[in-house]
């Protein structure tokens, strides 16, 4: 969990908080791509950086291989990190504009304690290994386009060969052209180094594409997580299939009934009382109004939150 305090007042007492991330709770398995989607807003990123432990969180367990991440100290989560790191939304705010890129993938090793002759030769490798030349390492952030910035930012992510790369919205400001290269990057280096990735969008169409399997997020809860043959053809939760209706086919011909929902999302600041769907799904019941559903196993590769299932 993840709740924000909101302070009001000239003495600045706690009124009321937002819940950002209210009881998630999922596991990745190694090698594997689990996509985690939703409206603006329902967390996902805020997840993402509760992983890294950008974010503290107010309450709960974040195991890696065994080990509870909020137990370690500062020197060994220093070592810890070593094993997974971020990529971010926007390529360019990530990057230091003042530092050249070969500086930018050199920063992690230096901080993990590379020697200087490695560092150099590594800082070949990763440019080489995201499709730059060593060329490039000469340059400044400012120089290059979204997609050879993100491409930056991937190879600093590999500086010290993570485990885990969390991906967030890494394409979503790029063009469709540079995000099927990108994607494309990212299906290759996972085949090559056995990474395992969480990759945040709200992009369905890439999520598909990209992922094992699918976690979506409403307000600040997991709905529905399935692998993602199984999300995309048979949808339990009314909120997946509203926004797989959304979702754009590429046939003129062919024609999907699309769900539109109705109202706008709650406030999560005073999230509905039951489920938190229930104000705008279309078949909500009293028990939906009444008793907060739990996620629950409805076959091998399904689990959903919902009353109705």
């Amino acid at each position: 969990k993840k709740y924000f305090p909101i302070r009001k007042g000239i003495i600045g007492q706690r009124k009321s908080v937002v819940k950002a991330v209210d009881g998630v709770s999922f596991t990745i398995n190694k090698g594997e791509t689990l996509g985690l989607v939703g409206e603006s807003g329902c967390g996902k990123s805020t997840t993402g950086r509760l992983l890294m432990r950008l974010l503290e969180p107010t309450e709960g367990q974040i195991i890696f291989e065994g080990n509870d991440l909020l137990k370690l100290s500062k020197v060994e989560m220093r070592s810890m990190r070593k094993n997974f790191q971020m990529v971010f939304q926007d390529p360019y705010a990530s990057l230091n504009p003042r530092m050249k890129i070969k500086e930018i993938i050199n920063e992690p090793l230096v901080i993990h304690g590379y020697d200087k002759e490695k560092r150099e030769k590594r800082v070949r490798e990763l440019l080489d290994i995201v499709g730059l030349s060593a060329a490039h390492g000469e340059r400044y952030p400012h120089e290059f386009s979204g997609g050879q910035r993100q491409r930056i930012g991937i190879a600093r992510a590999l500086a010290i060969s993570p485990k885990l790369i969390i991906a967030d919205e890494p394409v979503s400001a790029l063009d469709v052209s540079i995000q099927s290269q990108i994607l494309n990057l990212l299906k290759d280096l996972q085949k090559e180094f056995n990474l395992t990735y969480l990759f945040i969008s709200h992009n369905l169409s890439v999520v598909e594409h990209i992922s094992d399997r699918v976690g979506v997020m409403y307000l600040g809860k997991i709905v529905e997580i399935a692998d993602q043959e199984n999300l995309y053809k048979n949808p339990l939760h009314p909120y997946t299939k509203s926004l797989l209706s959304a979702v754009p086919i590429p046939d003129p011909k062919v024609k999907r009934e699309r769900i539109i929902l109705k109202g706008d999302i709650p406030n999560p600041t005073n999230p509905p009382e039951g489920c938190t769907f229930h104000t705008r799904c279309p078949f909500a019941s009293e028990i939906c109004k009444e008793t907060p559903p739990t996620l629950r196993k409805v076959s091998d590769k399904q689990y959903v939150s919902c009353h109705l299932v």
